[in-house]
């Protein structure tokens, strides 16, 4: 139901491609991209590619964790690492467009909604919203989701009947929001832990918690936990079964915050899709070491190149795959 009325609504939305601006990478040609929605509007960058000689692909790359920007990055988590735009020259360099976009209540994307209002389907209607835009742009040839992160799972729920040809998940967990946020918890004191639990105890009673630790705030506070809530119950080993298109896994063993053994347990629910294990590669797709603080560096460092057989995995993937 929710996607029969969503798709009724879209005939309500309108968009506009700003003046083409330079981007810092010569080989390819940038565009503000602005679509309007019933709850406001999102904001994005549409990358082509200055040699692009017919129809193309174009990959919508959706982002990570938390309130992560167009460019990958994330004030609130100190990420200024420029892992999407620098993804979305590496595509225009193979010929390949890309469209990043500032998620919900970030960067220049505006809602109506407050934070209490938001949840994960928000961010799965508003990338079929730029499916539907993307389709209708006779330059290219084919579509393709690129999800990172928490982005891999809400880009999974969005190819749905979408006229989606591949999807492809960078660093996307196999486990639920619940035992993501649970295994974190307990990183840190035990009381935290145990209250977390209560917490999220009372949410799959469908009750939200006003008294929250001051210490749980970042991740607990009241406002958030109806997002929590709708997170939670979405199983990307049981989402991904239902994928019909090309599927490629991508899991970097230096990943700080998703384990390498997440794409063993992607790629067993989908024993069809393509795993590439990238050693040494980290969360921010750049070459890291184990080492904490070290691979953390990575993570404020914007000049510093992706790992170049993740982008190679992911050309060969995108151009290996009929359109």
């Amino acid at each position: 139901m929710r996607k029969i009325v969503f798709l009724v609504l879209s005939l309500f939305f309108a968009f506009k491609v700003s003046a083409q601006t330079t981007a810092a990478d010569a080989s390819v040609t940038e565009s503000a991209v602005t679509l309007k929605t019933l709850y406001g509007s999102i904001s994005g960058t549409l990358t082509v590619p200055n040699n692009a000689s017919g129809k193309i692909p174009v990959v919508i790359i959706m982002a990570g964790n938390g309130p992560t920007d167009r460019d990958g990055n994330n004030a609130e988590r100190g990420i200024n690492a420029n892992t999407y735009k620098l993804l979305a020259y590496a595509l225009g360099k193979n010929g390949i467009a890309s469209l990043r976009y500032d998620k919900r209540l970030v960067g220049q994307s505006v809602t109506t909604e407050k934070e209490k209002q938001l949840s994960f389907e928000d961010y799965t209607d508003d990338a079929v919203s730029l499916i539907g835009m993307l389709n209708d742009d006779q330059r290219f040839s084919k579509i393709i989701i690129a999800g990172h992160g928490d982005g891999a799972l809400a880009g999974m729920l969005a190819t749905g009947d979408e006229p989606i040809s591949e999807y492809i998940s960078l660093e996307g967990s196999a486990e639920t929001g619940e035992k993501i946020m649970t295994d974190k918890m307990k990183q840190g004191p035990s009381y935290l832990a145990d209250e977390f639990k209560t917490i999220l105890d009372s949410l799959r009673r469908g009750k939200t918690t006003d008294d929250v630790d001051p210490a749980l705030y970042h991740v607990a506070r009241t406002s958030i936990q109806p997002y929590i809530m709708s997170w939670c119950r979405y199983d990307p080993i049981r989402e991904i079964k239902k994928l019909k298109m090309p599927v490629l896994l991508i899991q970097g063993t230096t990943d700080l915050e998703v384990s390498a053994d997440n794409g063993l347990k992607l790629n067993k629910a989908k024993a069809n899709a393509i795993l590439k294990v990238i050693r040494g590669m980290n969360y921010v797709l750049k070459d890291a070491p184990a080492d904490k603080d070290a691979n953390l560096a990575t993570y404020k460092n914007p000049d510093l190149p992706l790992n170049k057989e993740m982008v190679q995995d992911i050309v060969d993937f995108i151009n290996g795959v009929k359109d």
